[in-house]
């Protein structure tokens, strides 16, 4: 995975969250300076992904429903290094690309919800718990808050421009029991784990912001 191509993202991140938003990001100093991590992001609106994306304080490679892969958009995406996965099925192929991002110590970042909702980490999927397995990096819970509060009235499909948008990263933490079990059952447990340390963030974080 292209290493630089997620820098530049990054950048290009910033300068448009920065100059359409107002972000404020609280805890960025949780995520790991170094070395493998997964950045899990409640999922309410299409700006979160490239929110996180320009308010991480490392590049991110999002992984990214094939159906955004369309077109120069789809040239653009994968420039930037994030990842393509086909959610109707078993994705081998994104499935290797992530954990290759996280073997070489770079951040992957998971809606675990595995769709757009109401961002509560209610239903999460097991490919979170997966991947933490697997490669054995923490997880970084990120609250991304107030982006689907309000619609603009220059776009209605997009916060209106110059609102505020809370980012809360929460402190890392292992899904694994410390047993390095990789079962069908130490996989449903994690999966419960990270749910319940997810929400308690989410709840902290809505405390924290006041949203």
């Amino acid at each position: 995975m292209s290493e630089t191509g997620a820098a530049v993202g990054r950048r290009i991140g910033i300068g448009l969250m920065y100059g359409l938003w107002k972000p404020r990001v609280l805890g960025a100093w949780r995520v790991p300076t170094a070395g493998p991590c997964i950045l899990a992001v409640n999922h309410s609106h299409n700006i979160d992904g490239p929110m996180l994306m320009g308010t991480a304080p490392r590049p991110v490679h999002f992984l990214i429903k094939k159906e955004a892969f369309v077109g120069p958009l789809g040239a653009f995406l994968r420039a930037i290094g994030q990842l393509e996965v086909d959610r109707s099925g078993a994705d081998r192929t994104a499935v290797t690309r992530a954990l290759e991002v996280l073997g070489q110590g770079g951040v992957l970042g998971i809606f675990p919800e595995g769709t757009r909702g109401e961002g509560d980490f209610a239903a999460l999927r097991g490919g979170l718990a997966y991947f933490a397995l697997r490669s054995g990096a923490p997880i970084v819970p990120v609250a991304v808050l107030g982006s689907a509060e309000r619609r603009g009235r220059a776009i209605a499909a997009l916060p209106p421009l110059r609102s505020g948008v809370d980012v809360v990263f929460g402190d890392p933490f292992e899904a694994g029991d410390g047993t390095g079990r990789r079962t069908r059952s130490a996989l449903d447990e994690a999966t419960v784990r990270i749910q319940q340390r997810l929400a308690a963030h989410l709840a902290d974080a809505k405390r924290l912001t006041g949203r």
